[in-house]
């Protein structure tokens, strides 16, 4: 088996390009060696800000060579009387490599068995690769030069080798050769025999070129770092990931401050260091910002006194506006704000974010009286929510709204469930991230959410395909985390109404806001139980209490048992149409009515629903009985009508759990 090695050596790409392009690669390679039926183990896609290299492992020498039969003209189109080819037989022998005697006659056609020889690998590599490579998609791809092709930044070299043999291949303008280069200011033109020794080679000319090794080294490296000081990092997967990809050959320098600078809220520290700067801020082991930071630097040397003077003058930079602007917004508290909010449209035509804040206000105490809460701090959240986007510092660090609130709400001495609330509303920030623990940040967050989703619909502006208008699925998406997270008993369908009442612009789409919600929630769900079941149990309006959804769905998801399903899907086909009578015992006339009657008045849901599921079982045998004795469609009417109305009961019992027609 051989081992294929390509590097593009590029001028440095965009660090958001990079785990693009990487993805693209893999795909683009895996792809074409299925399709041309060539064996490989495996393909790895490494990159640096100056590199893009694929590494097949396992390649096949060449194409398996193919037989196969083709059919021709019909006998007398392909032979004359005389049994010579005619020309229509000779020009599909001449086509398919074949003689006279190699063709055969077949239900009244001419037929050839052909070998196609498979192609060397090494050719296809040449043919291929640069079309793999022109198909790679990113954001800002540009002509260089005098080239027609677009891409993210110029081609300043190509290696291609096979083994230990190169590979001709022209991507863009550069053609290959067996030549690399190491980090920029470390050893150039290295020869590279085969690919094995390419990643050594490279790692001594002071480049890392796997983005897996190189991460672990960065990690390790600001570990160390952290340790001679006691301290901790809390580095974030994006920012881990950004730093991986601008440097190909990580140093980690560590850098302090001035401690006057955490006198600012944390989080605003944390941003210019990690947003800003692309720096590992460090903690105490309590959790407490210090005023040290590790920079990974793309260095070669140990002289690092300049590099901690540079990143100290832009730190120091960003620090002063934030200590300016904190100590400007500060002179006055948090709540005379507000009235700034006036001047801030939220979305067009529907109103300002004061009026948004109203909203909120009302939304929170329809919240609070449903789930019997009374909490002086809730109103008070709402109330200053939104206040700090009127201040400078969430101007200039609009990342941080709700965190700096909280933090002028302490200055200001508001209540400490007040600045928990507020910093809390926004949450979750993402997918993964933590809900609000607070009661008041998880009723002011749900109130601030349903307030801007049905904005958004009632603008006529849903989302659709990438388009997500104001962070709609997000804010879907915290509302139901919050309220199962924390077993919210909300009635989210009535509270859809509400917020739609109190909107400018008055629109019907409630209908469209509840299967928005109850789309996110299959999505959210779908990981961890089977989608079928998920849309079962939401033929019960799941906004009317997404926990007894949840209950519903963990329920039926452990259910198996097939008697169940069969009998209520049974008798979900007889009854069609809605079924308004009462039954009447007295009609009954066979002991399998009867019983079933008896069973059915059995079965109360007592909150369990697991419980309840076994009650439905425990009934088969009973329900079984019952269709195997009685014809429900009885010629007379009324004992027919009185049948419908007792299966109507027992579809009752059913349909209160799932849609068992949909399992």
């Amino acid at each position: 088996m051989s081992k294929y090695l390509l590097e593009v050596g590029v001028e440095e790409l965009p660090y958001k390009f990079i785990p693009m392009a990487i993805s693209q690669l893999k795909t683009g390679f895996e792809t074409f060696l299925n399709n041309n039926n060539v064996k490989f183990d495996n393909v790895n896609v490494m990159a640096t800000p100056r590199r893009l290299a694929v590494i097949v492992d396992g390649l096949a020498a060449s194409q398996p060579d193919v037989e196969k039969t083709v059919k021709g003209p019909i006998v007398n189109v392909a032979f004359d009387e005389n049994k010579n080819l005619t020309k229509a037989g000779e020009g599909f022998a001449n086509k398919n490599g074949v003689t006279k005697e190699d063709l055969y006659v077949e239900d009244n056609y001419v037929w050839a068995k052909i070998s196609i020889k498979g192609k060397d690998t090494k050719s296809l590599l040449s043919e291929n690769v640069p079309s793999i490579f022109a198909k790679l998609q990113g954001p800002h791809f540009m002509r260089w030069g005098n080239n027609d092709v677009k891409f993210s930044r110029p081609i300043r070299w190509v290696l291609s080798i096979l083994d230990s043999e190169q590979v001709p291949v022209r991507i863009i303008d550069k053609d290959s050769s067996n030549l690399t280069n190491g980090h920029r200011f470390s050893t150039q033109n290295i020869v590279i025999n085969n690919p094995d020794e390419y990643i050594n080679k490279l790692r001594d000319a002071k480049v890392i070129v796997d983005q897996e090794e190189r991460k672990a080294k960065i990690l390790e490296l600001t570990k160390i770092e952290a340790d001679k000081l006691n301290a901790v990092t809390k580095i974030s997967d994006d920012l881990l990931e950004e730093v991986t990809f601008i440097v190909e050959y990580p140093v980690a320098v560590t850098c302090d401050f001035d401690t006057a600078y955490l006198t600012i809220p944390q989080e605003v520290a944390v941003t210019v260091m990690e947003t800003h700067q692309r720096y590992f801020a460090l903690y105490e082991k309590t959790g407490k910002l210090i005023n040290k930071f590790v920079t990974i630097t793309n260095y070669i040397g140990n002289e690092f006194e300049n590099i901690k003077a540079g990143n100290l003058r832009v730190i120091k930079a960003r620090l002063d506006d934030a200590v300016f602007f904190f100590n400007e917004d500060t002179k006055k508290p948090l709540e005379s704000y507000v009235e700034n909010l006036k001047g801030m449209t939220f979305q067009k035509g529907m109103g300002s974010v004061y009026d948004k804040t109203q909203r909120i206000i009302s939304l929170s105490e329809k919240i609070e009286k449903a789930l019997n809460v009374n909490k002086p701090s809730v109103k008070r959240t709402a109330e200053l929510c939104k206040a700090d986007l009127a201040t400078n510092l969430v101007f200039e660090f609009t990342e941080l709204q709700g965190f700096i609130g909280a933090d002028y709400a302490r200055v200001s001495g508001e209540d400490a469930g007040v600045q928990d609330g507020i910093r809390e509303h926004y949450f979750p920030l993402n997918a993964d991230s933590e809900t609000a623990k607070s009661v008041e940040g998880q009723i002011v967050g749900i109130a601030d959410k349903i307030d801007t989703i049905c904005a958004v619909f009632a603008a006529g502006k849903k989302p659709t395909g990438s388009s997500d208008p104001l962070g709609v699925r997000r804010a879907a998406l915290g509302i139901i985390k919050t309220i199962l997270e924390h077993n919210i008993k909300l009635d989210l369908s009535k509270l859809i109404d509400e917020a739609l009442a109190l909107l400018p612009v008055k629109a019907d789409v409630k209908n469209d806001v509840e299967e928005f919600f109850v789309q996110r929630l299959i999505i959210f769900l779908n990981s961890d139980y089977s989608k079928n079941v998920l849309e079962a149990c939401s033929m019960k309006n799941p906004c009317k209490d997404l926990c007894d959804y949840l209950l519903r769905v963990k329920a039926v998801s452990e259910l198996n048992d097939e008697k169940l399903i069969e009998n209520s899907n049974r008798v979900l086909r007889i009854l069609k149409d809605d079924i308004n009578s009462e039954v009447k015992e007295t009609l009954f006339n066979q002991d399998a009515e009867k019983a079933l009657y008896n069973a059915v008045k059995e079965v109360e849901f007592n909150g369990d629903y697991t419980n309840y599921s076994e009650k439905l079982i425990s009934i088969n045998p009973v329900v079984t009985k019952f269709f195997e004795d009685v014809l429900v469609m009885d010629k007379d009417e009324n004992i027919k009508n009185n049948r419908l109305a007792l299966l109507k009961l027992l579809k009752d019992k059913y349909t209160l759990i799932t849609d068992f027609s949909k399992l």
